[in-house]
């Protein structure tokens, strides 16, 4: 896959902010109208002994969940944690893992959130616009936006919703554990995107295809660091502050 060239990342938080409010212009929510075959999880893991980031993306084949191909990718962090911009932090190495795949995925899963973001343009937003394919964020945890009760059956969900503004839903993938929080990206509607993490979801309350690209970010880790150069700074010097 070749990612779009879009803007710098090496830029100050302002800076950053501006890029979200740029992009967010060209998001499309539509629904997914063709059957998808393949669908790619995509994760970022981040290495405390290292400083290193970890990035894997696993294509998965609908609808047995059959792993088509693993690819990942390592970097060092050169944009510090900053809720809201994690997007400048991870994308970097995940567009390596992804520029690696042979495969052509018809729609993306990302650990994080799309529309359910302070400015509307989460990781899978910025994702699906460099990478101009339907993409879909499923966080364990809420960023914005609040939701009402949904019941204990697999595919019971409920709203998210900010400012009055429906930015995603709480969707039970299992009966009786907690929900994810889904929200459309690019590419893509809300209803679309419960559908699609409603096919991707088995045994576990995660998308498989996440699941298993955070199996692989952590492998990597342990075999990489066991030989890694401890750096000497956990400052970020690529960041203008």
């Amino acid at each position: 896959m070749r990612p779009l060239s879009l803007h710098p990342w090496r830029v100050s938080y302002r800076e950053a902010t501006a890029i979200q409010e740029s992009l967010r212009a060209r998001l499309r929510l539509v629904p997914l109208v063709r059957g998808v075959r393949f669908v790619a999880g995509a994760d970022v893991a981040y290495s405390k002994v290292s400083h290193r980031m970890y990035a894997a993306v696993v294509v998965v084949r609908l609808p047995t969940l059959e792993v088509v191909e693993t690819k990942w990718a390592a970097a060092r962090a050169r944009f510090p944690y900053i809720p809201g911009l994690f997007s400048f932090r991870e994308l970097p190495p995940l567009l390596a893992a992804f520029r690696k795949l042979r495969a052509k995925p018809e729609a993306l899963l990302f650990d994080g959130q799309g529309l359910a973001h302070p400015r509307r343009f989460g990781l899978a937003c910025h994702a699906g616009v460099v990478l101009g394919r339907p993409a879909v964020g499923c966080a364990k945890s809420i960023l914005v936006g609040e939701h009402g009760s949904l019941g204990a059956a697999r595919g019971s969900c409920a709203d998210l919703v900010c400012a009055g503004e429906t930015i995603g839903a709480a969707l039970r993938t299992r009966g009786g554990v907690k929900p994810v929080y889904v929200s459309p990206g690019h590419l893509v509607d809300l209803p679309s995107s419960i559908a699609l993490v409603l096919k991707t979801t088995s045994r576990f309350r995660i998308p498989e295809p996440l699941r298993l690209a955070h199996q692989a970010t952590a492998v990597t880790m342990r075999r990489l660091d066991a030989t890694a150069r401890v750096p000497r700074s956990r400052d970020y010097p690529d960041f203008i502050g």
